[in-house]
């Protein structure tokens, strides 16, 4: 019988004696957001600090298989990373209080290093709904970022605006169905919402499963195509007035970037326009007058406050032709390449992209120490 300091961990165990950090960086993941994630983590691990932190990468397949991936970072971006079979090796985040990742190598024997930080770089589901967040949590390993009830909560549109509207931040007009819906309900869904709308997953992020409807003909087919995505759908009344996002960092004392006004020709910010940027242009600071954005940022703070997040998170709003301030969705785990929306942000505000992960990381560390 296995004794209790035999696994995983023993003295035997990959302690780093010096005194940097070892931060696991875990990327790809069982997600339609998949492809984001690599070029996320690409950004991240390329910037984390060598002289103050040891990194370890932490790959998930599309299949939802976790590896401990040796190899080069350039292959990460490009999907090639799991395919270097002699750099990776089966590895999981042991949910045991210790903080060890545990790896096979290539005789199936164990291997197990310790962690003092996760730095998930998971963008949609099984990622940034609270599900590493709770392994993390099991395991005692402080991460970067929100917990389990904000990750989950902010991933939810539709909770998250219930909660956000108490807060007394307006929201979208919107109905949620938890099922697909019958002829009937979505019949009442002309009565009660006018056009354009639109029909998204509940739970899903980077627009995808989204469709903007200027009629009901594709009502339908539109629900449909969401429910592919997520088990709810919810349909939301168009807010007329300007996009913009508002990026926040940290726990308890708060810093904004500048404010982001997205201005899309065609359409609304899809998937692709996201990552392209063939038809939209961002204005970093948003064209928006000092009162407004004195506003924009209370808002985002009531948000971030009433949802419980932590490290970090994009608000994404809408400013009406009044002034009043819309609450959209708040993303917990963001697009961060470099030229990711709340990395502008933040380097507008001041913010280089290596001081941003640096900050993120210490804000991890301190959540923990507080505990």
């Amino acid at each position: 019988m296995m004794s209790e300091n035999s696994w995983p961990g023993s003295p035997t165990g990959d302690v780093d004696k010096s005194d940097k950090k070892q931060v696991a960086v875990i990327f790809g993941g069982f997600s339609p957001e998949y492809e984001v994630s690599l070029k996320s983590a690409f950004s991240v691990i390329g910037a984390i600090n060598r002289d103050k932190y040891n990194t370890i990468m932490i790959g998930i397949t599309r299949k939802g298989q976790w590896f401990r991936y040796y190899g080069s970072v350039d292959d990460i971006p490009t999907d090639n990373w799991h395919a270097q079979k002699e750099q990776l090796r089966h590895a999981f985040l042991l949910p045991e209080r210790g903080g060890w990742i545990v790896e096979f190598d290539e005789n199936e024997a164990p291997k197990s290093t310790k962690v003092d930080l996760v730095f998930p770089v998971l963008h949609g589901r099984y990622g940034e709904d609270g599900t590493v967040q709770g392994l993390c949590e099991l395991a005692g390993v402080p991460i970067v970022g929100s917990g389990i009830a904000s990750s989950a909560l902010c991933m939810d549109k539709h909770r998250s605006h219930e909660i956000v509207s108490l807060a007394g931040v307006a929201v979208p007009k919107a109905v949620c169905f938890e099922k697909v819906p019958t002829a009937d309900e979505l019949e009442k869904v002309k009565e009660e919402l006018r056009l354009p709308v639109f029909v998204k997953p509940v739970k899903a992020g980077s627009s995808i499963g989204v469709a903007k409807l200027d009629s009901y003909a594709e009502l339908q087919a539109a629900v449909d195509d969401a429910f592919l995505y997520d088990d709810a759908v919810i349909i939301e009344e168009n807010i007329f007035g300007m996009e913009i996002g508002c990026s926040v960092v940290g726990n308890d004392n708060l810093i904004f970037g500048k404010i982001n006004e997205i201005e899309v020709d065609n359409g609304f910010f899809t998937y692709d326009e996201k990552y392209t940027l063939k038809n939209s242009r961002f204005y970093i600071p948003a064209r928006i007058d000092e009162q407004t954005e004195k506003r924009v940022y209370e808002v985002a703070e009531t948000i971030y406050r009433a949802l419980g997040c932590k490290g970090y998170a994009r608000m994404d709003m809408f400013v009406r032709e009044d002034g009043e301030v819309v609450f959209n969705e708040a993303n917990t785990i963001p697009g961060f390449t470099v030229h990711s929306q709340l990395p502008r942000m933040m380097a507008a505000a001041g913010y280089s992209y290596p001081e941003l992960v640096e900050m993120l990381m210490e804000l991890g560390l301190k959540t923990q120490r507080e505990k």
